[in-house]
């Protein structure tokens, strides 16, 4: 946040008060502010970044939400949620994990967060083939990740690829599925429908 903003928003705090771009007359503010960083404030208060008078004010009720990855027993549980959630806004039955799946995924470093356990969700959501998701039916990415099904460079240039690449992915490939043959949420959307 830039210097001249957090002056700005510790007056906020401290007298209540604001201006609106070109106004005159001071408002009253009468706000509780929930702050939420990934950056360590006290460090950045140490080098001269963070105005160390908003640190105080602003850090009144603090809470440290642990990554994913240090909470590994609640990821079956969100995974759960996000299926059922992309299910209902897609129109179809919500996917389950098998138990063998479920496992795999909670060994996953989760680099993304919970966001990145929603996109893998979605996708499997949309792509996989039966209401019963397996291991096989994780996303190639996440496959070798694991340690899992691992294909080789030189089978995978010579053959089109036979599912879509995952989330996780970082290259983009040419499709290779036609809307004719796509699952029946992807099909609805592909063909304009909602």
């Amino acid at each position: 946040m830039p210097a001249e903003l957090q002056t700005r928003l510790l007056r906020v705090l401290s007298d209540g008060c604001f201006y609106r771009v070109g106004g005159h007359q001071p408002l009253r503010a009468d706000v509780r502010v929930i702050a939420a960083t990934h950056q360590n404030l006290e460090e950045r208060v140490k080098l001269g970044l963070f105005r160390e008078d908003l640190y105080h004010r602003l850090n009144v009720i603090r809470l440290r939400m642990p990554a994913l990855r240090e909470r590994r027993e609640d990821i079956a549980l969100l995974a759960r949620h996000f299926l059922a959630r992309s299910g209902r806004e897609l129109g179809v039955e919500p996917k389950r994990l098998s138990p063998e799946a479920a496992e795999r995924i909670a060994q996953l470093p989760f680099p993304g967060n919970v966001r990145q356990l929603e996109n893998l969700c979605h996708w499997l959501t949309v792509l996989a083939p039966a209401q019963l998701v397996q291991v096989s039916d994780l996303p190639d990415d996440l496959q070798q990740q694991l340690g899992g099904i691992q294909a080789e460079a030189s089978n995978a240039d010579a053959q089109p690829a036979s599912r879509a690449p995952g989330p996780m992915a970082t290259a983009a490939a040419p499709p290779t599925a036609s809307i004719e043959a796509a699952p029946a949420p992807l099909d609805r959307f592909a063909r304009g429908g909602r």
